[in-house]
């Protein structure tokens, strides 16, 4: 389940980075952070924070996002967004909220997915440890809910993604759990976030961030890092077949879903499987 299963097989012109080693663990650590703060997520954590001072930091972020970050990352990155109209052709079906997925490859890729789905704001499970780190602002203003580990605490993150969901408010997930810069297989899914989506009745987006060569101008800019493109694909329903169980609707929510994430990232034969628990 968590070793490599097959040759990795890509389709034409698609570029594969190879800047890193990385882990044996699909969902090992490869990015070091550095605890500078205490937070316990366990005990009275205010995972919605409705205070105003809150509220303002994360209007404040999300509009940086918008405004700072996409014109930089079309600069630097030279990003490319392609696939929109599979959202534009969905907005009936997406109107009462959707979760999006995709792969966990970069520091700003939560930041892409927000430009590429044209949504001011989006929530989405994190870490806890992150938010014993320096970018616990941020990652809490752009709409990180830390997971936690108690039945207490559990509960209470529960009911604020029921919360969010009663609102009708988009969701992410990565699901692959850690993130390794500019890794160009997809790594296997962790099963949370696609029972989620059955919960809510959320349709999924699946979206795909991978690489083009750098040329030209931007070489001078960033020459050993590649360009990105994230791509949006075909929108999957969360269905429950006429007899299978909760586990077995998620399991085939998470196979579609890594199948055509794949798709989008021009892999044509993936060295990792689905299931990644």
């Amino acid at each position: 389940m968590n070793a490599k299963t097959q040759k990795h097989i890509v389709q034409e012109g698609t570029y594969i980075p190879e800047l890193y080693s990385y882990p044996e663990m699909p969902d090992g650590q490869f990015i070091k952070t550095v605890k500078v703060r205490d937070v316990d997520v366990e005990n009275g954590f205010p995972f919605l924070d409705k205070s105003l001072k809150s509220r303002l930091m994360g209007f404040l972020i999300n509009a940086g996002i918008h405004l700072l970050v996409y014109p930089v990352s079309k600069i630097i990155y030279g990003l490319k967004i392609e696939g929109q109209e599979n959202i534009k052709k969905n907005r009936k079906l997406l109107k009462n909220g959707a979760m999006t997925v995709c792969n966990h490859v970069h520091r700003w890729d939560f930041c892409f997915v927000l430009m590429a789905s044209r949504k001011f704001r989006m929530w989405f499970p994190a870490k806890a440890s992150n938010l014993e780190t320096k970018d616990a602002v941020l990652i809490r203003g752009a709409g990180g809910i830390p997971v936690p580990q108690t039945l207490g605490a559990v509960r209470h993150f529960n009911e604020t993604f029921d919360s969010l969901a009663k609102k009708k408010k988009w969701l992410h997930v990565f699901p692959e759990a850690a993130r390794w810069d500019y890794y160009e297989p997809v790594r296997p899914f962790k099963k949370g976030g696609f029972k989620m989506a059955l919960r809510y009745g959320y349709p999924i987006i699946p979206m795909a961030i991978s690489y083009r060569e750098r040329k030209g101008f931007r070489k001078l800019l960033m020459k050993d890092k590649p360009l990105i493109t994230i791509k949006i694909g075909t929108v999957i329903l969360p269905e429950h077949g006429e007899n299978a169980t909760k586990n077995e609707a998620a399991d085939l929510l998470r196979k579609n879903t890594h199948a055509e994430i794949c798709r989008l990232a021009g892999i044509k034969q993936n060295c990792w499987e689905a299931e990644g628990d």
